[in-house]
């Protein structure tokens, strides 16, 4: 039985750069699912500010 390397050698290009590509746009949308996660709230206000808070930002 021969094995044609040429053939094997070139799915194995095509798998690697399709793991490659997949990798990559997991890691775009993670990082725009991050972004929304951290960015999508509504920041309670505060009727009464405290002097030793730090973050009494209106």
């Amino acid at each position: 039985m021969d094995v044609n390397w040429n053939i094997i050698g070139v799915v194995a290009i095509l798998v690697v750069v399709l793991v490659v590509l997949t990798i990559r746009k997991n890691l775009k949308e993670k990082k725009k699912l991050e972004n929304l996660l951290n960015n999508d709230f509504k920041k309670a206000k505060k009727d009464r500010i405290d002097a030793d808070d730090s973050a009494n930002e209106k």
